[in-house]
């Protein structure tokens, strides 16, 4: 049996591929991908898409929100939506093991009725929202997805976003805040191919897995 992975929040700001990099890595390693903007309250997708920044206060419920998921909870009662790496909804969220397996996960890593950590993609640009995070689910580990402003831009130039414009990125690389030594964390170079930056977030969680449980 594979050892399992703790709760992962794929993380940076908007453009720099969190939910391809999220979805591509919660297939590798059997467990649901949840996107975080799908929890925004409909005020705060309201708010961006007028191209205004959200405060701390409209990101606070969100936060809780998702720390709660990262815990393998659903504070409002439902089973959200797990995405696969196409982006498309293809199951319902169980956090529970092989007898209510995620999309692609492999039949076996998991104990049945064992809860599963779900890979979240969510900005978490400050430290304050990541201290909330952690409060919830305090083995989480963040993937920060790092590129130049200008590699982010054109990507974000490229795609339609359903409440996200360019204009808010200058205002979220502003808010953004480094990730710091005690934070654990994995650092991936948006350069790369979204698949083999997967592949090498995954191979430095199961070396660090195994490590641990050496």
């Amino acid at each position: 049996m594979t050892a399992p992975v703790p709760p992962l929040v794929v993380m940076g700001v908007s453009g720099c591929g969190k939910s391809t990099v999220g979805a591509l890595l919660a297939g590798r390693l059997g467990v649901p991908f949840l996107d975080g903007d799908d929890f925004h309250p409909a005020a705060n997708k309201e708010k961006m898409a007028a191209g205004i920044p959200l405060t701390d206060s409209d990101r606070e419920p969100w936060l809780a929100r998702i720390g709660q998921l990262l815990a393998g909870q659903d504070p409002a009662g439902h089973e959200p939506a797990v995405r696969d790496a196409a982006g498309k909804d293809s199951a319902t969220l169980g956090f529970q093991g092989a007898a209510g397996s995620a999309p692609g996960s492999e039949a076996g890593n998991y104990d049945a009725g064992t809860p599963v950590a779900p890979v979240v993609a969510c900005s978490a640009l400050k430290r304050s929202y990541r201290d909330l995070l952690r409060a919830a689910a305090p083995d989480v580990v963040f993937v920060h997805l790092a590129g130049s402003a200008a590699t982010i831009a054109a990507r974000m130039d490229a795609r339609a976003h359903e409440f996200m414009p360019r204009t808010l990125l200058e205002s979220q690389l502003a808010t953004l805040e480094a990730l710091e030594p005690d934070e654990a964390h994995v650092l991936g170079d948006i350069a790369m191919d979204p698949g083999a930056l997967a592949d090498a977030v995954v191979l430095e969680l199961r070396s660090r897995t195994a490590a641990t449980a050496a």
